[in-house]
C-alpha cells in the first residue's frame, strides 16, 4: 500500500488510500499527499491526466538526475529535490532524488527508489499539525524543513572532520598521504553537499514571492525561515570548503618547510664530513709533509679532524640547521 494522507479542514482523516482517490479528495478544503516509489510510466501519466500535470514534469520525475529546481506551471509546480547523508566511514555524501508536484489541493511525491526516506517527513507533519490548516503549503514546507535540516547534519560532521585534520596536519607524527587523502575526500563530500543544497535558494525564494496562486500565504513567514536556513548552509559549506582548500595549501608549505630542513641537515652534515674527508685525504697522498713518519703528524690531523668538525657541528647546531 502507498504512503498516503487527506486532510480536511486541517485534520488527518485518512491515511494510505488507493492512487484512484487523489483526484476525487485533490477539491475544495480537501488536501491530499500521495507517495509513489518506483511508479510505472502508465500509474503516472493516469495521474497526471487526473490533476492536470505538464507532461515535460512528468518526463522529469520519471527519469530523475535532475538539478534541484523549481518550474511553474498553469496548474501546478514541479520540485527537485535532494535529501543527503553523510557516511561518516567513507566519508562520503549520499544523495536521494525526490520530484513533487505541488497543485491547490495535492502534493506528489515521486521517489525513484527507497532511499529517500519520507519517515522524517512525516514525523514533521506530525509535529506540525497546528499548521494543516494550509494546506499543500504546509505539506511542502514540512518536506523541504525536512530536507533543509538533514543539510545541516552533515555540515556538522564536516565541520568536525575539519578539525580532526588540523589535529593531524600538525601532529608530531603526520602522515601526508593521510592528510591527502582525506583532504581529498571531505573537498568532494563538500561539493557534492554544495552542488544540492546552493541550488534550493532558486526554490525557495520564488515561493516566497509569488505563492499567491497555488500556496498559501499565511506560510511566507515559515518560506522566510527556510531561505535562511538555507542561506546559512550555503555560507557554511562554502567557508568548509575555501578551509578544506587553505588546508591543502598549508599542507603543501609544511612539506616544503620540512624539505627545506632535511636539506639543510644533508648539507649540514655533508660539510661536517667534508673536513675528515680532506684532511685524510690530503695526508694520504706519498709525497712528504710535516709529520710524515712521525707520531705527532697522526695526533695533529686526527686533532685538526675533531675540533674543525665540532666547531662546524656547534654552529650548524646553533643556526638549528641539525
Amino acid at each position: 500500500m502507498a504512503s498516503s494522507r487527506h486532510y480536511l479542514g486541517g485534520k488527518l482523516i485518512e491515511q494510505d488510500f488507493d492512487l484512484e482517490k487523489v483526484s476525487d479528495f485533490a477539491t475544495g478544503k480537501h488536501c491530499v499527499w500521495f507517495d509513489l516509489v518506483d511508479p510505472t510510466p502508465d500509474e503516472l501519466h493516469k495521474l497526471a491526466e487526473e490533476l492536470n500535470l505538464h507532461e515535460l514534469a512528468v518526463d522529469d520525475a520519471l527519469n530523475g538526475r535532475q538539478r534541484p529546481k523549481l518550474d511553474y506551471y498553469d496548474s501546478h509546480l514541479f520540485i527537485t529535490l535532494y535529501q543527503a547523508k553523510f557516511n561518516r566511514e567513507t566519508r562520503e555524501v549520499n544523495l536521494a532524488e525526490i520530484g513533487i508536484f505541488v497543485t491547490k489541493n495535492a502534493v506528489v511525491t515521486v521517489r525513484l527508489g527507497t532511499d529517500f526516506d519520507m519517515s522524517p517527513v512525516e514525523k514533521r507533519w506530525d509535529e506540525s499539525s497546528e499548521l494543516a490548516g494550509f494546506g499543500t503549503s504546509f505539506l511542502l514546507w514540512g518536506l523541504l524543513d525536512v530536507v533543509i535540516d538533514g543539510y545541516f547534519e552533515i555540515v556538522q560532521p564536516l565541520d568536525e572532520e575539519l578539525e580532526k585534520l588540523e589535529d593531524i596536519m600538525f601532529a608530531p607524527a603526520r602522515t601526508d598521504t593521510l592528510i591527502q587523502k582525506r583532504s581529498y575526500e571531505l573537498r568532494k563530500a563538500l561539493v557534492q553537499l554544495r552542488r544540492v543544497a546552493v541550488p534550493i535558494r532558486e526554490v525557495i525564494n520564488p515561493l516566497i514571492k509569488h505563492n499567491g496562486d497555488i500556496l498559501h500565504n499565511d506560510m511566507i513567514a515559515y518560506y522566510q525561515d527556510l531561505y535562511d536556513h538555507t542561506m546559512r548552509v550555503a555560507d557554511w559549506t562554502d567557508s568548509l570548503r575555501d578551509l578544506v582548500t587553505t588546508l591543502l595549501e598549508t599542507n603543501l608549505t609544511i612539506q616544503g618547510n620540512r624539505l627545506n630542513q632535511i636539506m639543510k641537515q644533508v648539507t649540514s652534515w655533508a660539510a661536517i664530513i667534508a673536513v675528515p674527508t680532506a684532511i685524510t685525504g690530503f695526508y694520504g697522498q706519498n709525497i712528504p709533509y710535516p709529520g710524515f713518519n712521525e707520531a705527532w703528524g697522526f695526533w695533529v690531523s686526527s686533532l685538526a679532524i675533531l675540533l674543525i668538525s665540532g666547531g662546524l657541528f656547534w654552529v650548524f647546531k646553533k643556526r638549528d640547521w641539525l
